[in-house]
């Protein structure tokens, strides 16, 4: 009887022996058992730290556990891509990952990390248009008058934007290359400041996010010429999407979580799939649309594909542009 259980208790210490550090502590204990960080490359209160508290939210009464964001904003999201990097790959240290961090892998020229190879995609969330402002003073009100306009004028037509590499800008330079107008970039420290000379009559044109230009449109203090997506937002269906005059363009910011490199998949697959259940909750789908998002579901590997297919597309932009840090 001895000898028999002796058998057993060294068959199943072999075996344990032979998972993967990764799988046998997912095996031996439930995830998540203490609260998750939850990094944000952002300040508190912009669209990236919304997203992460809501989802935060869900995540927390589903699993059971605090999912704690962490705000670690600076150097355009890489301060906090970084400190993830740096991790245990143990599934408590999150990243918001996002459409700058696909910009910053070609808009920086040196990195202490590469975004595709040390991060690991978890679960994409929600996928947001920008939309193309104009002026009151503006002499065009649809975007086939607004070229026109533009071609007449080459170079003398000048176009606000957040800042040089910001997914606005890089808007407004795609715009550029597709359209074949010529518009003079003028930077600003932020959508907001950006807005305020849109306003004012400073700028003629700008991209932002429809968060922070949605009321001014409906109030008519600005124009709304046309949405960056594929298709129109449901948040402002008169306006057109750029795509109905300029084919095949389209910009939309993105986000989702990453987790550190050698994050077990057991770990990816629990968070994915509580992530992805969120999405067809109605009352968090309705939060999230209030955004001016759209729920954007994809398993990791489809995601990681959609990353690199991303990061390639804003390279492409960025050399093309002749746009560097």
């Amino acid at each position: 009887m001895k000898l028999l259980h002796r058998r057993r208790f060294l068959h199943l210490t072999a075996g344990a022996a032979t998972l993967p550090a990764g799988s046998y502590v997912a095996w031996a204990q439930a995830y998540p058992s203490r609260p998750v960080h939850w990094v944000v490359g952002f300040a508190p209160g912009g669209g990236y730290d919304t997203v992460a508290r809501l989802m935060g939210q869900w995540l927390q009464e589903r699993l059971g556990q605090p999912f704690v964001i962490e705000n670690r904003p600076g150097a355009g999201t890489n301060i906090a891509t970084e400190a993830v990097v740096r991790a245990p790959p143990d599934g408590y240290t999150l990243l918001l990952i996002g459409s700058t961090n696909a910009i910053n892998a070609t808009f920086y020229q040196k990195l202490n990390f590469n975004f595709i190879r040390d991060i690991a995609p978890v679960a994409s969330i929600t996928r947001q248009p920008q939309v193309m402002l104009g002026s009151p003073s503006l002499p065009a009100n649809t975007i086939p008058e607004f070229i026109a306009y533009a071609k007449a004028n080459p170079g003398k037509v000048n176009m606000a934007s957040p800042g040089i590499g910001a997914i606005s800008h890089l808007a407004g330079e795609l715009f550029k290359l597709m359209a074949g107008v010529n518009l003079q970039n003028v930077p600003f420290a932020g959508n907001g400041p950006a807005l305020t000379a849109l306003l004012g009559g400073q700028v003629e044109i700008s991209f932002a996010s429809l968060p922070s230009a949605i009321e001014f449109i409906r109030t008519g203090k600005v124009k709304g010429l046309g949405v960056t997506g594929a298709m129109r937002s449901d948040a402002l269906p008169d306006v057109p999407s750029i795509g109905e005059f300029v084919p095949g363009y389209e910009v939309t910011s993105w986000y989702g979580v990453g987790a550190p490199k050698g994050t077990s998949p057991e770990v990816i697959d629990t968070l994915n799939k509580e992530i992805s259940a969120g999405l067809t909750d109605p009352k968090l789908e309705a939060r999230l649309a209030d955004l001016g998002g759209t729920v954007f579901v994809l398993p990791p590997a489809d995601l990681g594909k959609f990353i690199a297919e991303d990061t390639e597309k804003w390279a492409k932009v960025l050399r093309e542009a002749n746009i560097k840090r």
